[in-house]
């Protein structure tokens, strides 16, 4: 019993509020440069690449070829290096989140704190899954309409995700005193209802044009 009882207590996770505060600073800033960053690539991408003629972009490195006769030299060289911090950044994110994921669903040890001989299949998701993702580039599969997939496929599936986040945080025997108020609920069933209506309306689109990238 007194053994269970230390197990209990290793278990149990306490956050204080200053670790939430930082937290809740880190996605705000985080968010916020996101967001900046996006703005930037879609005003380059209107304002530089469409205006010179440039339509229809398949890989990275025709991006970058094309920025370079119309923003010059160093407009390519930041361009690639941007690319590269990019990839320094969102692969291991990418494949780290991925390992969670399917460490959860099987029920696997996880944890980037842990070493390889005590999580073994979490390690071997990430490892498979940058291996798959450097192989993409040789088989035949555009990056970009790879990535148009994916975020066509995250917009279908958003309003479910956001379904099954209300249905929690309202949920007093998984929240306990902590469940939504007023003002998150009318929040987050505004945003269902507009992902609601967008996801329709791209469905129409999609059957109405019968492919998803020209």
């Amino acid at each position: 019993m007194a053994g269970e009882d230390m197990n209990h207590k290793k278990k149990h996770l306490i956050v204080d509020k200053r670790l939430i505060h930082s937290m809740n600073v880190d996605v705000y800033f985080g968010m916020f440069f996101s967001n900046l960053v996006m703005f930037f690539i879609i005003l380059t991408t209107g304002t530089v690449l469409f205006n010179g003629g440039i339509h229809q972009i398949d890989t990275v490195e025709q991006a970058a070829q094309a920025l370079e006769p119309l923003a010059g030299k160093g407009a390519y060289i930041l361009f690639a290096v941007g690319v590269i911090g990019t990839g320094f950044l969102a692969i291991p994110v990418l494949s780290g989140s991925l390992s969670y994921i399917v460490s959860e669903v099987f029920g696997w040890e996880e944890g980037l704190d842990k070493k390889f001989h005590e999580a073994k299949p979490f390690y071997l998701v990430v490892a498979v899954s940058l291996i798959l993702g450097l192989l993409i580039n040789h088989v035949g599969i555009s990056p970009i309409k790879a990535l148009i997939y994916t975020a066509t496929l995250y917009g279908i599936t958003s309003p479910v995700i956001i379904a099954i986040v209300l249905h929690i945080s309202n949920n007093k025997k998984i929240m306990g005193d902590h469940t939504n108020g007023p003002w998150s609920n009318i929040l987050g069933i505004t945003t269902f209802a507009l992902m609601t209506i967008s996801v329709l309306f791209l469905l129409y689109t999609l059957v109405g044009n019968r492919s998803i990238v020209p």
